[in-house]
């Protein structure tokens, strides 16, 4: 018990190392760590409190219940953010709790590729990936897609933003800058 309290310490030291994501910036990308989401499952471990630790998983309304706690909001922070809200609400019971936080199954990251391509469907994903990336999991383009007029439709708070992308641009000699980020919830749609 004692070695897998060490490595979770470990785990949780080296998320902390990891550029957290800036509260009020630009939106989460692959640089600014990974954010819990509903359904994600996390181990909750508290130094020498083996009644709090557990493994407990982000409901779809971004909270997770914990002993003590009741219900606590997970989702949108990083690990390192959860283990700090975690940190002072405990200390309300325990004097200075050590908490660690680690995501043990990513669930939340999915993405869904709709019209001209192979194989439309809602992909789960485990990391980052760009349009490129998922359209080459839908099985890549039909001959019949409009490969200059793809949209991704991605929800920012309540409204709904449409992305262009073109895939000529993408494939060609600058496509490093036309390739872009999905985040999770959005949606490629081919015409």
């Amino acid at each position: 018990m004692r070695a897998l309290i060490i490595a979770l310490l470990v785990s949780a030291t080296l998320l902390a190392l990891r550029a957290p994501a800036e509260s009020g910036s630009t939106p989460p990308g692959p640089d600014d760590g990974y954010r819990i989401g509903p359904e994600d499952t996390l181990l909750i471990a508290v130094w020498k409190n083996e009644a709090i630790s557990r493994t407990v998983p982000v409901r779809p309304d971004g909270m997770i219940s914990l002993p003590l706690l009741h219900d606590v909001e997970a989702a949108g922070l990083t690990p390192t953010e959860l283990r700090d809200v975690l940190r002072a609400k405990l200390s309300e019971f325990i004097p200075s709790p050590e908490v660690s936080v680690i995501v043990t199954e990513v669930r939340s990251f999915k993405v869904s590729v709709l019209g001209e391509v192979a194989k439309p469907a809602r992909y789960e994903l485990k990391s980052w990936t760009t349009v490129l990336d998922v359209l080459a999991l839908a099985g890549g383009l039909t001959e019949f897609a409009a490969r200059s007029r793809i949209v991704i439709l991605r929800h920012e708070g309540r409204t709904l933003k449409r992305i262009p992308f073109n895939y000529n641009k993408a494939i060609g000699a600058d496509g490093e800058q036309a390739n872009l980020d999905l985040r999770p919830g959005d949606i490629v749609l081919v015409p």
